[in-house]
């Protein structure tokens, strides 16, 4: 027995058969499910290894055609904690994407927003609504939702890179649609700079010819360089003895739509974080999940109960509430996505860090 609870009866049985078989369900059977005292989400943490992801992409690129139908040669992350559903947490999808010499990915458009972030290799351009776009190593590309998209590599060599999606979440509300594009790329030009950079991607100019706020970035692409840059000065200022980094040791930038200095898409924040060799992040947990990527180093990371030895490409994942610390070994260069604006927007966020809300 539990408190609040009625005592066992016949009369209580047979109220209980009366409300399952109108598909009722009474709260106070299931208070402790339905409101935890701090959110207990059914994702788990994990990791995802890229030194294993990366040769089963080869494989699949030797057996699984690219073409209308399939679309995309995509393997998702399948977190353990939701069922066997290709999904990395409870609203975002996470895939390896892999693309083969010379071979060419159809163009559709979906509701679901989209990204690509290349942890190597180059020779890929993807085409976003007739403008082609270069990916390249460490560049972060948007591909918001309904605009259409196909990419097409142009080199001798294979290519991989991950995507991620609002996939969950758009499933779990009933808002998705589809639609197939031109069998082939509409544009197979191969620009250095998109049309959507040379008209937007100059830092804190903004072309007068377009005033309007738009609800996700029109930068179709945010090169490494850039990244780079602004992560490697925060650090210098530091040894400056100025301000920028948002804790010791730890540089970090979030990418943002111009039009409007919020997240690139509605429903996906995306960061960028270097920590120092020798830094530790201080304790952090907040409402919404999160993956994360290794660019480049190692280091350790744990995620509520589990820890992991990361490098290079290495994959993570970390449940809403779940208190995230991270150590460098070597320099140690991570992406990350969350599902963040989606809960600023509910007014249902909440950071503790080093155990302060």
């Amino acid at each position: 027995m539990t408190p609040s609870q009625p005592d066992p009866s016949p009369e209580l049985d047979e109220l209980y058969r009366g409300f399952a078989k109108e598909l009722l369900v009474p709260l106070w059977t299931e208070i402790g499910d339905l409101m935890p005292a701090s959110p207990a989400p059914a994702m788990r943490p994990h990791a995802w290894r890229w030194q294993t992801l990366l040769p089963l992409a080869e494989k699949a690129g030797e057996l699984v055609p690219v073409g209308r139908g399939g679309e995309r040669r995509a393997i998702a992350l399948a977190n353990p904690g939701l069922g066997g559903a290709p999904y990395a947490t409870p609203t975002l999808w996470a895939a390896i994407q892999y693309l083969g010499p010379g071979e060419n990915a159809p163009e559709h458009r979906h509701t679901q927003n989209a990204f690509r972030f290349v942890v190597e290799g180059e020779g890929v351009w993807t085409v976003v609504d007739g403008d082609p776009v270069a990916m390249r190593r460490g560049d972060f590309l948007l591909t918001p939702g309904w605009h259409f998209h196909g990419h097409h590599n142009i080199s001798s060599e294979p290519m991989a890179w991950i995507d991620g999606l609002d996939i969950p979440f758009v499933h779990y509300t009933g808002s998705a649609f589809f639609e197939f594009g031109p069998e082939r790329v509409s544009s197979t030009e191969t620009p250095a700079r998109s049309r959507a950079e040379r008209l937007w991607a100059h830092p804190g100019l903004r072309p007068l010819s377009q005033t309007a706020p738009a609800v996700h970035s029109p930068i179709a692409a945010y090169r490494w360089e850039h990244t780079d840059a602004a992560l490697t000065d925060q650090l210098a200022l530091e040894d400056e003895g100025h301000p920028g980094v948002v804790e010791p040791g730890h540089a970090a930038i979030r990418f943002t739509n111009p039009t409007t200095g919020g997240d690139v898409m509605p429903t996906i924040r995306a960061e960028f974080h270097r920590l120092r060799a020798g830094t530790r992040t201080a304790p952090r947990r907040e409402v919404g999940s999160a993956v994360w990527q290794v660019f480049e180093g190692s280091g350790t990371v744990r995620v509520a109960d589990q820890e992991w030895r990361v490098d290079h490409g290495d994959l993570f994942v970390v449940p809403s509430w779940a208190e995230v610390t991270l150590a460098a070994g070597t320099q140690l260069d991570l992406f990350r996505f969350s599902d963040t604006p989606i809960f600023e927007r509910l007014h249902a966020d909440r950071v503790q860090v080093g155990g302060q809300q």
